[in-house]
């Protein structure tokens, strides 16, 4: 078994805490089922936030899921880099599986499809050549 890492990202409509709890729970809500975890499997999860996004802390929305309040998670800022995606919020989800990386599935929703458009069409594995 190996540790792998699954990645999304969503964007949050607003910058207040119910947008992005709304945004993180449905987020982290479809990569669950997206892959089929088994929550006991996830080692810890970061989350990182663009800096135009400060009202909450999306860990909040994860541990308000049945069961993961024992899951280790920490969040971060995200680098402000000029033109880059705003209220935008991201996650990367430490797995133990027996899964390789291409059967993994990796989840980008709302704008957020822009940042992975090669992976964002669901199927975990880069769309094309």
């Amino acid at each position: 078994m190996k540790v792998r890492g699954i990645r999304g990202a969503v964007t949050a409509k607003d910058n207040t805490p119910e947008a992005i709890f709304e945004a993180t729970r449905t987020l982290m809500e479809r990569l669950v089922a997206e892959n089929q975890l088994d929550i006991d499997d996830v080692a810890s999860v970061l989350l990182t936030m663009t800096p135009d996004l400060n009202a909450d802390f999306p860990a909040r929305a994860v541990r308000s899921l049945p069961g993961w309040q024992w899951v280790p998670l920490m969040c971060a800022p995200e680098l402000s880099v000029p033109g880059s995606l705003g209220r935008c919020i991201r996650v990367l989800v430490h797995v133990n599986t027996d899964r390789a990386q291409n059967e993994l599935v990796h989840v980008y929703l709302g704008d957020a499809v822009q940042l992975r458009p090669d992976i964002a069409n669901g199927s975990g594995a880069p769309s094309g050549s």
